[in-house]
Formats: structure tokens, C-alpha cells, sequence
């Protein structure tokens, strides 16, 4: 068996650019989230308990065996989903707040401002 074996390699289009995902095989866990914690210094035996239902030590191993040996496309691939992934929250902070919560803004406006002025 390969290593590619063990992941489904996507790529889609994004209105930031194009994007992609390595995720295992048949479930909805990224390549990336396996990567964080591996590089927080946690063992591979917390690592597969972390997801539900957990992922297999084989898995595990799999991915950190494939990040170690593909060490600098995979840490390029993991930057290119941080550019992304800031250039979409930028937009979002961009956008008008919704009514509820410019509604709620102002009521804790109100309520600061009578407090100091008390």
C-alpha cells in the first residue's frame, strides 16, 4: 500500500483562489488536523482518540509517515489553507454585523454608558 493510498486528494475553486483538502479516505478528518496536533508534540495513540469514531493507529502513523516524508509540500499546502482561510475571515469582518447582534451591541452601549455615567 502507498501512503497516497490512505487520503482522497481535493481540489476545488474558491472565490480566494483555489483550494484543496487532504482528507482520509471515507471520512471527513483533514490531513491538516492530524498534522497539529503531531507537531504539539501528542502522541499518535491521543491523536487517533481525538476524532469520532477514532481513526486507527495505522491511520495515524499513515499520515505522519506521509507529512514526514512529503515535510515541505505538505507544510506549502497547510500555508496556501492559511492564506485562504484569513482572506475569507477578512471578508467576513468586512461584512455588517446582523440585526440581532447590532441590536444587542447598542443595548451593551447603552447600559456601559449608563453605568459610568452613574
Amino acid at each position: 500500500m502507498q501512503l497516497e493510498d490512505y487520503f482522497d486528494f481535493e481540489k476545488f475553486e474558491t472565490k480566494h483562489g483555489p483550494g484543496e483538502r487532504i482528507r482520509f479516505k471515507g471520512r471527513r478528518v483533514d490531513l491538516d488536523q492530524v498534522v497539529h496536533y503531531f507537531n504539539e508534540g501528542q502522541s499518535a495513540e491521543i491523536i487517533m482518540r481525538r476524532f469520532s469514531p477514532p481513526l486507527t493507529l495505522e491511520q495515524v502513523y499513515g499520515a505522519i509517515t506521509y507529512y514526514l516524508h512529503n515535510k515541505k509540500e505538505v507544510d506549502a499546502y497547510l500555508e496556501r489553507g492559511k492564506r485562504i482561510e484569513e482572506a475569507f475571515y477578512q471578508e467576513y469582518l468586512q461584512q455588517e454585523p446582523a440585526p440581532v447582534v447590532a441590536r444587542l451591541r447598542a443595548l451593551k452601549a447603552q447600559r456601559e454608558a449608563g453605568q459610568t455615567s452613574s
